[in-house]
């Protein structure tokens, strides 16, 4: 690993614990050139999962789409990060838990609406209105009646 002060390649693993419910480890390094320390974290990456979007292309998975996604919807809400963070580890983890190379963009829409819904109202609210495409009050309103009755 490279030292991001000085650049040298010689640094050594100071301390290992895994984070994330065990699916990834934090290594907490030294270098031994200027023996400053920096953390680094190790993830299994499997890229074999494609995701189909409505317009029938395909693309790799990438996590940092449904982070995004989600931080953009909580925009000006009080919501963490770490939360964020927490909800996309577990829709990643039920994704591969799916066992399949491919699926709908729709489907992880769905997934991402089911966090939204439990960690912010506004901010599921806020997602929908993209995701389903609303054309006028009508149907946001239609959506809020929806959220209201469960």
């Amino acid at each position: 690993m490279k030292c991001p002060f000085c650049g040298s390649l010689d640094t050594k693993v100071v301390d290992s614990r895994p984070v994330d419910k065990d699916s990834s480890i934090r290594r907490r390094r030294e270098c031994e050139n200027c023996e400053k320390r920096f953390t680094t974290y190790e993830k299994y990456e499997d890229n074999s999962l494609m995701v189909i979007k409505k317009n029938k292309a395909r693309e790799n998975f990438d996590r940092n789409k449904i982070l995004k996604s989600m931080l953009k919807a909580c925009n000006k809400r009080e919501v963490s990060r770490e939360t964020l963070e927490e909800a996309t580890n577990d829709i990643e983890i039920e994704l591969n838990y799916l066992n399949k190379r491919e699926v709908s963009s729709q489907f992880i829409g769905e997934l991402i609406m089911d966090k939204l819904k439990n960690i912010d109202q506004v901010a599921y609210v806020r997602f929908a209105s993209v995701y389903r495409e609303f054309k006028d009050l009508d149907s946001f309103y239609e959506e809020i009646e929806n959220l209201k009755k469960k």
